[in-house]
């Protein structure tokens, strides 16, 4: 099998043009992304030196509105990941029904190793090396890995002096003060959570007796893990890039998040005394958390955490997929002969983009809404489209991957398909 992320994520589409008739035209596009754009980011470090970082940005396609996609910072970024990354961004525009194609960004850095003020300037450089491709009615920048609003106000301040005008819509997950929309930083945490409160009781599945495993205490997994602990059920593992840890009775998500933004890693907050004292627990690898037997798995990290080499040992009996392609092609058709259902990135994690173009939208019109406004927005868009690809992949007896593809392949043809 190629070593490709993006030959892996086109056995996807492959896979749902089985059950879906779109235009050749339609196919052939899909093929290939629209641009892909390669600099070279010079930065000014504190010591005086000089470094020249690499940076990316794609867009896949733009047939149903400007390009949209984060920027990673990350010393795996390459431009394989980015144009995957894009694929995928134009799958979940097209299936929550936002007028936007794919594109993403990324810089190979490990921004750990940055001070905050080369963080800034590669962040600002990084912007002069792309404006002239990035716009808000050309391609739309957002958060992703190691990258936060304080990031996104600085490429939107740096695209501003570019441009010598005021253009908040060409960065989405900006700060508040900045032309941010209230829900932004929690939302595609927030919106997994409206997808797996509609698929578990399908399934008779109930919060309090349901267990679940976070890998990936990040943003988007530190927030699923508390909104899920403070709904009822028992978060019973937890990890981040160092280790993680577990509790078959349960973590107390709240006092680990804390612990965690004063000790940087999850896996020392049951070394302080005050809360080792609450439960018993077990240090553990990120690879043991993949195989505990739960009812919910949360990928909430990297790509290609579970692949055909240790899907045999996944005992999740449901996997929701907040990271970006955690599972492997390979690895799908092994979870799937074992009866465990995926619910796959391209539903699980758009809640992201969903707040980003309603970010967009209250940039484009200077009029912006309350927190209550955006989040029922957002849940009532997460529910339907949840909803409609359920019944997809009943309808054609299908995993819900390929129902969510064959979801996104039918607006996409109608943008495309001439």
């Amino acid at each position: 099998m190629s070593n490709s992320l993006f030959a892996d994520a086109n056995i996807r589409l492959e896979r749902a043009l089985k059950y879906v008739s779109i235009s050749p035209s339609t196919e052939e596009k899909l093929q290939y992304p629209k641009s892909s754009l390669a600099v070279s980011i010079p930065v000014r470090m504190d010591d005086g030196s000089l470094k020249v970082y690499q940076g990316y940005r794609v867009i896949y396609n733009d047939s149903r509105g400007p390009g949209k996609g984060g920027v990673r910072y990350h010393p795996s970024v390459n431009l394989d990941e980015v144009q995957s990354l894009a694929f995928w961004m134009m799958f979940k525009c097209a299936v929550l029904n936002l007028p936007f194609g794919g594109a993403k960004g990324g810089i190979c850095v490990n921004p750990q190793e940055l001070s905050k003020g080369e963080l800034e300037r590669l962040s600002k450089n990084y912007i002069g090396a792309i404006a002239d491709y990035i716009g808000t009615d050309k391609d739309i920048l957002a958060p992703d890995v190691y990258t936060n609003e304080m990031i996104m106000g600085w490429m939107v301040e740096a695209y501003n002096n570019i441009t010598r005008k005021i253009s908040l819509g060409v960065v989405t997950g900006k700060p508040l003060t900045m032309g941010g929309s209230e829900g932004r930083s929690t939302a595609t945490a927030t919106g997994a959570f409206h997808v797996i409160q509609t698929i578990l009781p399908k399934f008779d599945q109930k919060p309090a007796e349901t267990t679940v495993a976070v890998q990936g205490f990040g943003n988007a997994g530190a927030h699923i893990a508390e909104l899920l602990y403070n709904s009822g059920y028992k978060v019973v593992a937890v990890s981040d890039s160092r280790g993680g840890i577990y509790c078959g009775d349960g973590l107390d998500i709240p006092s680990i998040r804390e612990y965690k933004e004063n000790n940087s890693t999850v896996k020392d907050v049951y070394c302080q005394e005050t809360v080792c004292d609450l439960r018993e627990n077990d240090v553990i690898t990120n690879e043991e958390l993949l195989s505990l037997d739960v009812d919910v798995l949360i990928p909430a990290a990297l790509e290609n955490q579970i692949t055909e080499d240790n899907a045999g040992e996944i005992q999740g009996k449901f996997i929701f997929e907040v990271a970006n392609g955690p599972i492997s092609s390979a690895a799908d058709l092994i979870l799937e002969q074992k009866g465990i259902q995926v619910i796959p990135d391209i539903l699980v994690n758009a809640g992201g983009v969903t707040v980003s173009h309603l970010e967009w939208v209250q940039n484009r019109n200077g009029m912006y809404w309350n927190l209550e406004k955006v989040q029922q927005h957002l849940k009532e868009g997460m529910e339907r489209e949840t909803e409609v690809i359920w019944q997809l992949a009943r309808e054609y007896e299908v995993s819900m991957r390929t129902a969510a593809y064959i979801h996104g392949l039918q607006r996409l043809n109608d943008a495309m398909g001439f």
